[in-house]
């Protein structure tokens, strides 16, 4: 089955577990987003069914996966030969979503909240095994001249040798 939406002016065609990128609406990481505005569904028995403009009882669920910024784009203006030219970035705030269900004569999504993914046990231990590996502040460690630095070998050939001097042709 799929569904198209209209979000933030555009249209999209989704189907269950599809990923989408819309333009920024309010959330955390998590939360289950209803799409009410529905224009079409198809792939289900009867064949597709057209709202005008939305389908009646028609809902995406879909969860929030990330809050992010799109590409940047530049805008440049000018107009010739009036020394007029204007130059400006924008980046577009922009929602990940995964699209759970599609829902049809009024029913509700599943789910109210997705739940909160777990951290990684293995970090956890490694962070652990780290500081116990790291030796205590209150122990001395013992004392090591610095050891004289090495001058580059150009730098002795000048040293040693000083350039012979040629000297010069008298004039008569």
């Amino acid at each position: 089955m799929f569904a198209v939406i209209r979000t933030g002016g555009k249209q999209y065609r989704v189907a269950p577990n599809d990923i989408i990128e819309i333009e920024r609406i309010a959330g955390e990481p998590g939360d289950i987003i209803e799409l009410g505005e529905v224009l079409l569904l198809g792939g289900g028995e009867g064949g597709p069914k057209a709202g005008s403009p939305a389908v009646a009882g028609a809902l995406v669920a879909a969860e929030l996966v990330e809050q992010k910024r799109g590409d940047k784009i530049i805008v440049f203006k000018k107009k010739r030969r009036k020394n007029y030219r204007r130059k400006n970035g924008h980046r577009q705030a922009l929602t990940l979503l995964r699209i759970t269900e599609i829902l049809t004569d009024g029913k509700k999504p599943s789910k109210t909240k997705a739940a909160p993914r777990p951290e990684p046990e293995k970090a956890e231990k490694k962070s652990a095994e780290v500081k116990a590996e790291k030796p205590a502040k209150t122990e001395k460690k013992a004392a090591v001249a610095p050891k004289p630095r090495a001058k580059p070998a150009a730098a002795k050939a000048k040293a040693k040798a000083p350039a012979p001097k040629t000297p010069k042709p008298k004039k008569k």
